[in-house]
């Protein structure tokens, strides 16, 4: 295993020290490091809150900002963050209007999200984000994983928590964009958790993994590689039969990198991806590309699809200042 770490178990907090220190004008870390914090939290705003195992850099510390995250609770790489790291980011960043927590659907991260917002004294609700469609269940989960469209929830909530939208109502928002958000991955490579020190999955130079989860859970099927065309034609597939458009429809789409593939084929495969939703009568009103919802090191990408209207596309456009993700700031 080759990495630049000191000590294995040093890895998260030494990170999240060095995350804080390059971007101290956004962000800082909460007491005893159990969380991360915007610098400014801000009165009478719905305080959003969300975090997970670490290892997939830049979410969800890498969100914290103006138009977005207001906290996030980073566990080990690839674990829960516990309740206590909950309860402790929700009194720091509550400003009178109550907490929203936003969940990727994982055991341990729904299961200490609830227990947390049981022992918290003040007002909270939950977003589960579950837009995978590779797989109804698997190891980590009961019901679809959450992955990279939790950003897209967390961009569009946390514009219009900034805009005044109370509790309920961003809740509300953040369920039906959810409920519009597919998204499917596949990797080239497995990763290798620091403490394991040996990769997740074993998976031959001929062969990749459809449909893997962002731990290197595994997918729909083992096959051997494609064409990236190929490729993407199968992910759009999956996930526009899943999202069943009934006419041409306007999406806001994320092409993600797992961590170790390059932009340069990242970009190929957005123009693949972007022909095959073309043919399904898709337009990409907006788009990124690029590392946002990563696992590690490993070789791969992902695609998400959220079906947008004006008004959604209104909210993704608002302003946003965070290290991973800014405009019109």
């Amino acid at each position: 295993m080759k990495k630049f770490i000191n000590a294995v178990d040093d890895v998260v907090m030494e990170s999240l020290k060095g995350f804080c220190a390059a971007h101290s004008d956004l962000v800082m870390l909460g007491d005893d490091g159990k969380f991360v914090r915007r610098v400014n939290p801000v009165d009478n705003k719905v305080a959003l809150i969300s975090g997970g195992g670490s290892g997939h850099e830049p979410l969800h510390a890498g969100f914290i900002g103006s138009g977005m995250l207001d906290a996030a609770c980073p566990g080990a790489v690839f674990t829960s963050p516990t309740p206590d790291q909950m309860i402790a980011a929700a009194q720091a960043v509550e400003g009178g209007a109550g907490c929203l927590f936003i969940v990727k659907n994982y055991s341990g991260d729904v299961m200490n999200f609830e227990m947390a917002a049981e022992m918290f004294e003040g007002r909270v609700e939950s977003i589960v984000t579950n837009d995978d469609v590779a797989v109804e269940d698997s190891t980590y989960t009961t019901g679809r994983r959450g992955v990279a469209g939790t950003v897209i929830v967390e961009k569009i909530v946390g514009a219009a928590a900034e805009n005044g939208f109370d509790l309920a109502q961003c809740a509300d928002l953040g369920r039906q964009v959810n409920a519009r958000t597919r998204s499917m991955g596949v990797a080239l490579t497995s990763c290798t958790v620091p403490a394991a020190g040996a990769p997740t999955f074993q998976i031959g130079d001929d062969e990749m993994e459809m449909g893997v989860g962002i731990h290197g859970e595994p997918g729909r099927e083992r096959m051997g590689i494609q064409t990236a065309s190929e490729i993407s034609e199968l992910m759009i597939n999956a996930i526009v039969d899943d999202l069943a458009p009934k006419d041409a429809q306007d999406a806001i789409v994320i092409v993600n990198g797992l961590g170790a593939t390059p932009l340069m084929e990242l970009y190929l495969l957005f123009d693949c991806a972007r022909a095959q939703l073309e043919k399904r009568n898709i337009r990409i009103a907006r788009s990124l590309v690029g590392n946002y919802v990563t696992s590690l090191e490993m070789a791969g990408c992902s695609f998400t699809v959220s079906l947008a209207d004006q008004d959604l596309i209104k909210w993704w456009d608002a302003p946003v200042h965070t290290a991973a993700l800014r405009w019109n700031c």
